[in-house]
């Protein structure tokens, strides 16, 4: 878990990318309506958790920089009993205080009479530019003697490139309740099942090993399925000799993992399957190999698609001299997306690629990433052979980069042919996982 220390000590490096005489107003986030008068579960905006902790919604931090130091003050919304008869049971300011390392906590209610002292003789207001129009209109109305507004989101992404060492154990314990998912969903008897009903076992496992919810809407794409890939309809029949794309991951106390496997229906590939699997098995293998401090995702990203478009020619799907199909971009068809993307507090971290001076930013030890070479081939397309129309695979996992090398986070996923087709799947999430120290409270 990661202790109160911690997110005083964030606050306090936030404080020295801060410039003098300087506010800072991050909001919790908002509920979302699902329909009518119902809610969507809650989830607290990942900036404003990163350096507070604090889950509540109807809250605000607020960090003030001047000569004398750091000033944080949390907003929270009071106790009320007829709110929480409704709504559920709220910390109030005075727990608020005994638990968080802040130096004052108010009431949420008395937050924009307290905006107008904090801004008085400041020079800059920080805050994030993404906000609400509600919320910036009510900042700006306050702080109209301050003359620089600045995203304080681009600093908090940066700050988020780099895992701490807690949030690398909770990054690992996410991945390790995916494991168990993932290999159910192999060890289970898919025919004549639903694609809906192969995501309800996985999810299952989530739940049942303390992840309360995915880190995104799982998708589970059958056949052609696969090649729409942000597939999540998850409601067709899973069909004998098909192939099922699966990128399912689960989100643990805030920290998610984002894993795909492509597996068979029945348990065991076809002939041209295997050929397109390897293919892309084999180019994340090397891709995972050159990850190391000061690489860059831009050589990877460029590595990966000359592999990809030599795999192609060799299968016949691209015909012609490999830099001249690449510059004219015919491998985007197949394989359209990036490489990979950071992970950690979001499944697609809110965190920078790219320096203020537009220079890439590489590899650094403590960044978490994903590797998702992939090939979709459209049942629809003539231009390739018929033998590989309708297949779309993506491999996928999620690694940690060391000061000599990398850690596959997800290693213990099986993913080679005869691993998933084995048997011999290991899977103990009913057991071993429910007793673990690491479970939320």
């Amino acid at each position: 878990m990661i202790s109160e220390l911690e997110y005083k000590s964030r606050r306090e490096t936030l404080g020295t990318k801060l410039s003098n005489n300087s506010v800072v107003v991050l909001f919790s986030a908002e509920p979302k309506t699902r329909s009518n008068d119902t809610a969507f579960p809650y989830r607290q905006n990942s900036n404003f958790y990163y350096l507070s902790g604090f889950k509540e919604d109807n809250s605000a931090l607020v960090i003030i920089k001047t000569k004398k130091g750091l000033k944080t003050i949390l907003f929270v919304q009071s106790k009320d009993k007829t709110i929480e008869l409704w709504n559920g049971k709220r910390l109030g300011e005075k727990k608020a205080k005994e638990k968080f390392l802040v130096d004052e906590v108010h009431s949420i209610s008395t937050l924009q009479e307290k905006l107008k002292e904090f801004f008085v003789s400041k020079k800059s207001l920080y805050y994030d530019f993404s906000l609400d129009y509600s919320k910036v209109k009510t900042l700006k109305k306050y702080s109209k003697q301050i003359f620089a507004h600045k995203n304080i989101a681009l600093l908090i992404g940066e700050m988020r490139l780099i895992k701490s060492n807690a949030e690398i154990e909770l990054i690992k314990k996410a991945m390790s309740i995916t494991k168990e998912a993932h290999h159910e969903a192999m060890k289970f008897d898919k025919r004549n099942k639903y694609e809906y009903e192969l995501q309800a076992k996985i999810e299952y496992v989530f739940k049942s090993n303390g992840a309360y919810s995915d880190a995104y809407t799982s998708i589970v794409a059958c056949g052609n399925a696969a090649n729409t890939l942000h597939y999540v309809s998850n409601n067709k029949m899973l069909i004998d000799n098909e192939l099922i794309l699966i990128d399912a991951g689960c989100e643990y106390e805030y920290y998610a993992s984002d894993i795909t496997r492509t597996i068979p229906v029945n348990g065991t590939f076809t002939k041209p399957q295997k050929e397109l699997y390897t293919m892309v098995l084999e180019v994340q293998k090397k891709i995972i190999k050159m990850i190391k401090p000061h690489a860059k995702r831009s050589t990877l990203q460029a590595k990966a698609e000359k592999l990809l478009t030599l795999g192609m020619i060799k299968l016949g799907i691209l015909k012609g001299n490999y830099k001249k199909l690449i510059k004219k971009k015919k491998h985007k068809k197949y394989f359209p997306h990036g490489i990979g993307h950071w992970m950690g507090l979001d499944v697609h971290d809110e965190a920078p690629y790219k320096y203020h001076n537009d220079k890439e930013i590489p590899l650094m030890k403590g960044m978490v990433l994903t590797i998702e070479p992939a090939i979709y081939c459209d049942k629809n397309d003539k231009s390739i052979p018929k033998k590989y129309r309708g297949i779309g695979i993506r491999i996928e996992d999620n690694i940690l980069v060391t000061s000599s090398g990398y850690e596959n986070l997800s290693k213990s996923i099986v993913k080679s042919i005869n691993e998933i087709e084995s048997k011999k799947i290991s899977c103990s999430y009913n057991s071993s996982l429910l007793n673990s120290s690491l479970l939320p409270r």
